[in-house]
């Protein structure tokens, strides 16, 4: 009769190049540990993040591109001699952080025929409540202090997709 084969700690233990918890590949084997890439200045950081939560980041605009509250929206956006496009965002909005860069664009490319400017939905819940913005973003334009009909647009939105948007509203507005 044949015996059975011993079955010795030392045969029984992983490779050292296992991934069993607490096993370590050799130095040869291991990926360098990579650095997260800084912001590109779109986004930065609110608060640090609590141990297990991840970290908020802010939704930012160019230079063309302001941030608006309700004391100012009736001086910025319904006394304006330019349509203006209102762009609701939030700062938890993942799609509005997307469509940053496409909104910067815009207000640079159409700087002499289109203004615009970003509401925080957080911030201002008479304006969310009197336009009825339910989803974000929302963009919204505004033409001598009145809400263009079929202007409202929600969710994100290419570049491409923006200037089909937006080129017919302005092809017919006669600005000052």
């Amino acid at each position: 009769m044949a015996s059975a084969p011993s079955t010795t700690a030392s045969s029984l233990a992983p490779p050292p190049f296992s991934s069993s918890r607490g096993a370590r590949l050799p130095a040869a084997l291991r990926l360098p540990h990579a650095q997260p890439p800084a912001a590109a200045g779109r986004f930065r950081v609110v608060a640090p993040a609590a141990p297990g939560r991840l970290a908020r980041a802010r939704v930012q605009c160019g230079a063309a591109v302001s941030f608006i509250g309700q004391s100012e929206f009736e001086a910025e956006v319904l006394q304006s001699d330019l349509p203006v496009l209102v762009d609701f965002v939030a700062d938890w909005c993942g799609p509005c952080r997307l469509i940053a860069p496409v909104v910067d664009w815009a207000a640079e490319e159409y700087e002499e025929r289109l203004k615009i400017v970003k509401i925080d939905h957080d911030a201002n819940p008479q304006l969310i409540e009197e336009y009825k913005v339910y989803g974000l973003p929302s963009l919204i334009l505004f033409k001598d202090g009145k809400e263009v009909p079929g202007s409202r647009r929600e969710g994100a939105i290419t570049k491409a997709k923006f200037k089909e948007y937006v080129e017919p509203f302005l092809s017919t507005s006669t600005v000052a």
